[in-house]
């Protein structure tokens, strides 16, 4: 199969052309630029040499880059939390959603798959499931996700082929620059832990970009795919860490309703002056009262074989390190 995939410079994007590539597809990718494919994909094999140049939010490009595909894979997303571009992410993020998932729509594309996020149907209390409501979510990007999954959901129920995968977060090696789970490993062992209600669940990249290779087979049903992923609490994680690294790694002990007060605090005070805070009032929420997650029963019937959180964080923290994102000291007997 032709398959057409936006993002393939990002996190799941590369890694997701890798599984397409090994399970004999052939691809095509919409990116801004053929010399960040290029650099991306270098050691890992060929690059792919179907490359539309453009932006997901160009219609013509859009258009170009669906003419004769079999199927589309949709990964390509602006990923920011600063107030100054909330208005860039909610525009761009739903407009490219209205062109590739609808245009492919349009063109009869008969598989379709929409990498969303659980952070569209996260809300405090029941598990998320396959059937849980549309959040409203704080930030732009929430926001963005949500609008584009109202607009996918539309699509759905008039019958169209989409495949909406919904991951936690996504950590794993081999990370084009740094996404914001791998960010959250890193912060951990280079800054500090908080102990605090709930807990942290996170999919291997690895797994998930073998889930939407799966999906793309046109024996996939169409549907939602909630996927979940290796959850600790946070006690538990902090001894993880400790462990792993050979290292007692630096904690705090807080309570969740103050860390939910101190991110909104800093997003009040960036929406006025923007300065470099790591908490935000929405992540705050996601950290002290995630819900967990019901995998959807259709996941397990494709085999996919998702890894443990030891794995995955084993071989996170090791390119962390080989990337020069950790120091030896940081990555501990890991680094070795």
């Amino acid at each position: 199969m032709r398959v057409l995939l936006t993002g393939s410079t990002g996190f799941v994007g590369s890694h997701s052309a890798c599984a397409l590539s090994a399970a004999g597809h052939t691809l095509r990718l919409l990116a801004r630029s053929r010399e960040k494919v290029e650099r991306v994909f270098a050691g890992r094999g060929p690059a792919p040499a179907d490359v539309v140049v453009g932006d997901v939010t160009d219609a013509c490009a859009v258009g170009k880059a669906l003419d004769e595909v079999d199927a589309v894979v949709h990964c390509a997303a602006v990923v920011a939390i600063e107030a100054r571009r909330a208005q860039e992410v909610r525009s761009t993020n739903l407009r490219a959603v209205e062109l590739v998932v609808g245009g492919a729509v349009e063109r009869g594309v008969g598989s379709i798959v929409y990498v969303s996020s659980l952070g569209a149907l996260f809300a405090p209390g029941a598990p998320i499931r396959e059937d849980s409501p549309v959040a409203l979510g704080e930030s732009a990007y929430a926001r963005s996700k949500a609008d584009g999954e109202r607009y996918v959901r539309v699509l759905q129920s008039a019958g169209a082929p989409i495949r909406t995968v919904y991951p936690p977060g996504v950590v794993g090696p081999d990370d084009p620059g740094i996404s914001e789970g791998n960010h959250t490993i890193r912060a951990f062992l280079r800054e500090l832990m908080a102990d605090t209600s709930s807990g942290f669940e996170v999919v291997d990249v690895r797994d998930l970009a073998a889930l939407i290779a799966a999906l793309v087979a046109p024996s996939a049903a169409a549907g939602r795919y909630v996927v979940s992923g290796a959850y600790r609490d946070w006690s538990d994680m902090i001894a993880l860490m400790d462990e792993l690294t050979g290292r007692r790694v630096r904690r705090v002990r807080i309570g969740g309703p103050l860390l939910r007060f101190l991110g909104r605090v800093g997003d009040a005070v960036k929406h006025i002056y923007p300065f470099d805070f790591p908490l935000s009032g929405e992540a705050m929420d996601f950290a002290t009262q995630w819900p967990g997650v019901v995998r959807s029963p259709a996941i397990d019937a494709l085999g996919i074989r998702f890894r443990d959180g030891r794995e995955t964080y084993v071989d996170t923290i090791r390119w962390l390190f080989r990337a020069g994102h950790l120091t030896a000291r940081q990555a501990g007997k890991l680094a070795r």
